[in-house]
């Protein structure tokens, strides 16, 4: 009797997953759709669906799918059948499709990441002939590799950012500061290039991490020996100049996922810490495919292929009807002034997560995503 019941309670839950995936399915979608070369998973799912972040709910909806993760070039979707998703796989021929292009977060993935604290790091004090910068196929000195073998390889890296939270009554449009590269104190090194455009939290804010960036690899030629107290590497024709002060960490074979899968997050954000706090090209604004670094991660509860709906805080104005136009803002009452609606800007998905902090790409938008700006549910509608 329980095997029927179980049948018969499977079969129903099932098509009440199928009816709710196909109350968010966008209208005009075709009965097929062959996955080709160069598709994206968000891009299918945005053809398909109503909400991108909704496709693992898809999948789930069936259980007939192989792995319900990966879709490969040549394999043909339906949802003709009770708008419902199947998959007629195609040659293996190619890589699966990803949620994005990795071209277009590579460098993100490879030479960036954020720690809570560097300075035990090893670290470079000494150049090739007294040199101030050592470029490719030059020696570095090196002091806190008292182990170090002839081969074993490094990444040379550089404390680029020290990122914390924003005051969030003064952080909803970029104050025009943009972000400084740090020195191998951590300290600000003022005029020096940035990655980022980083708004410096008013009057401090809650650390988040120091971001470390590749400045390029060393090979070990030398241990410590005699009566020297630095090990000797030789440095790569790849990468920046190095100079003193910058730190080692170990080449790792691969640190980061290679494959993205659009989702909700597990828990809300919290409204007043999740927040845009940087974004690319030393600008103040991103648009579709530009970086923005957020002020969660996984201690948050956030994972790679989390999206967030991004927000423009809502203004708060005077309501002259009622309190006259003679007076200067700063000397209205709470009750003389109005909260507007928060606005909707864009949606971003993280591709790489950190404690506290992670990186994401906008996916897309209706306005400029800014420094500042609200972190929300992707279904949030205020």
């Amino acid at each position: 009797m329980l095997k029927p019941l179980r049948t018969v309670m499977t079969a129903a839950l099932l098509t009440i997953a199928t009816y709710g995936v196909a109350a968010e399915l966008a209208g005009g979608h075709p009965d097929t759709y062959v996955v080709k070369k160069g598709d994206t998973l968000w891009d299918i799912a945005g053809r398909f669906l109503k909400k991108p972040w909704l496709w693992p709910e898809i999948w789930q909806a069936n259980p007939q799918v192989k792995n319900p993760h990966l879709i490969f070039p040549g394999d043909v979707l339906s949802l003709a059948y009770l708008d419902r998703v199947a998959v007629q796989e195609g040659p293996r021929q190619e890589a699966p499709i990803n949620a994005i292009p990795l071209s277009e977060v590579e460098s993100f993935l490879k030479d960036l990441r954020v720690v809570d604290e560097f300075e035990d790091l090893p670290y470079v004090v000494g150049l090739e002939g007294d040199r101030l910068r050592s470029a490719g196929n030059q020696l570095v000195y090196v002091k806190g590799l008292d182990a170090a073998q002839p081969g074993q390889r490094y990444m040379v890296v550089r404390p680029s950012q020290r990122f914390q939270t924003m005051d969030p009554d003064r952080c909803c449009e970029p104050s025009g500061r943009r972000a400084q590269s740090l020195d191998f104190r951590g300290q600000r090194n003022w005029g020096t290039e940035s990655l980022w455009a980083y708004q410096l939290p008013p009057g401090g804010g809650e650390f988040l991490g120091y971001e470390l960036a590749k400045v390029s690899t060393a090979t070990v030629t030398r241990g410590i020996v005699g009566d020297a107290e630095a090990a000797t590497l030789l440095v790569d024709d790849n990468g920046r100049e190095v100079r003193a002060g910058d730190r080692l960490i170990p080449v790792e074979a691969q640190s980061y996922d290679l494959q993205f899968f659009p989702h909700a997050p597990a828990q809300e954000p919290a409204v007043e810490k999740a927040r845009v706090i940087a974004v690319t090209d030393m600008v103040s604004s991103g648009g579709t495919r530009d970086v923005v670094a957020l002020s969660v991660g996984a201690a948050d509860g956030v994972d790679n292929g989390t999206v967030f709906s991004v927000w423009r805080q809502g203004s708060i104005e005077v309501d002259r009807v009622r309190a006259g136009i003679d007076r200067s803002p700063d000397a209205h009452t709470r009750g003389e002034k109005v909260k507007l609606p928060d606005e909707f800007t864009s949606h971003v998905m993280v591709f790489r997560t950190f404690d506290k902090v992670s990186y994401a790409l906008v996916m897309d938008g209706i306005a400029p995503t800014r420094l500042g700006y609200r972190l929300k549910h992707p279904d949030a509608t205020n």
